[in-house]
């Protein structure tokens, strides 16, 4: 496991607004057990990468550790891979309330259509 600090910035990775840190931090505090976050990446084809995170217990070997004083984020190499050019941000609207993938990788390139079936982004080959 590679422990990177980071004042929520690792490199060009990916990057984490204040307000998404402090909710992070105590959504984790609330939680019994729970050592941090992990991000994960799933998905591809047509509609691209999709984007997630959910409670650790505890990190696994292959993890990259984001570490701050409030949480930690846990990334695997594979993850860290596909998030290049990511920003976790916390956006709410009245009680509309969520974290929010902002991934400028995503907006280079691409046609917006699929090679494999010529279906519109999103479509069927994902």
């Amino acid at each position: 496991m590679q422990v990177v600090e980071f004042n929520n910035k690792i490199s060009n990775q990916i990057s984490v607004s204040d307000l998404a840190m402090e909710q992070l931090a105590e959504l984790t505090a609330s939680e019994d057990g729970m050592s941090g976050v992990r991000i994960f990446v799933s998905g591809g084809g047509c509609g691209g990468m999709a984007y997630g995170m959910t409670f650790v217990e505890e990190p696994t070997e292959y993890d990259c550790v984001l570490e701050s004083d409030n949480v930690n984020i846990y990334l695997d190499a594979v993850a860290l891979s596909f998030l290049e050019g990511m920003e976790v941000d916390y956006q709410g609207e009245g009680v509309n309330r969520s974290f929010v993938f902002k991934n400028g990788f995503a907006n280079t390139g691409g046609s917006g259509t699929c090679g494999a079936c010529g279906g519109a982004s999103g479509g069927g080959c994902g």
